[in-house]
């Protein structure tokens, strides 16, 4: 893996310290910069370069919502991870909706905080586990529950979905549903045309909006 540079933006010293301690001890990562609220950071990331940005929401000045906006708008390049300690809805979907590419809870993991970094870097999008857990766990009822809004997503379509907010391939859910890969891909692009979504991120937001998934 190429190495990357990493953005911590978070208006807490001590949470910022901590995490560049973890980060330090990850090989595929060269530099480490860091700002304590969202205009601090926009004044910085126009010198960064292949970076990935792991954004705190809640900040003084400016919050990570406009930031990773405005920064989006200089940089279309950067890849945005949101951090939170809360899990609601209104604070992930916020995040998405402003380009974010993922989201972390605050107290996730040293793995887990790595595997968002990789996965995000490929060009994919990333939910905390403790998230998608919550959301799953309820999953089968509303896949079941048709809305005005979805009733053009057929059933098959459904159960890609499922498997796209699980974090599954389309090679792995062509293996699940014993259908081609080819036949997922089209699945895939059907329900992004018919959801008017640009990503995986923006897919999984659409299912939690339209009670696909409860939180």
């Amino acid at each position: 893996m190429k190495k990357i540079n990493i953005f911590l933006v978070d208006d807490h010293a001590l949470f910022r310290e901590g995490l560049r301690f973890l980060l330090l001890r990850m090989d595929f990562i060269d530099k480490i910069f860091e700002a304590q609220n969202g205009r601090d950071f926009l004044e910085q990331i126009v010198e960064v370069d292949n970076c990935i940005v792991l954004m705190d929401i809640e900040m003084p000045v400016m919050n990570g919502i406009e930031a990773t906006k405005k920064a989006l708008e200089l940089r279309p390049d950067l890849k945005v991870i949101a951090l939170s300690m809360y899990s609601e809805e209104s604070y992930y979907t916020s995040m998405i909706e402003a380009g974010a590419a993922g989201f972390l809870l605050k107290n996730s993991s040293f793995s887990e905080v790595k595997k968002a970094l990789q996965e995000v870097w490929e060009g994919r999008s990333y939910f905390s586990q403790d998230i998608l857990q919550s959301i799953l766990d309820q999953v089968m009822h509303k896949m079941n529950t048709p809305e005005k809004e979805t009733e053009d997503i057929t059933l098959r379509e459904k159960d890609i979905l499922y498997y796209i907010c699980k974090g599954y391939s389309n090679a792995e859910i062509a293996k699940k549903l014993s259908i081609s890969k080819r036949t997922v891909d089209k699945h895939r692009e059907n329900l992004l045309q018919k959801t008017q979504s640009k990503n995986t991120a923006n897919l999984v937001t659409f299912a939690i909006k339209h009670h696909f998934f409860e939180i």
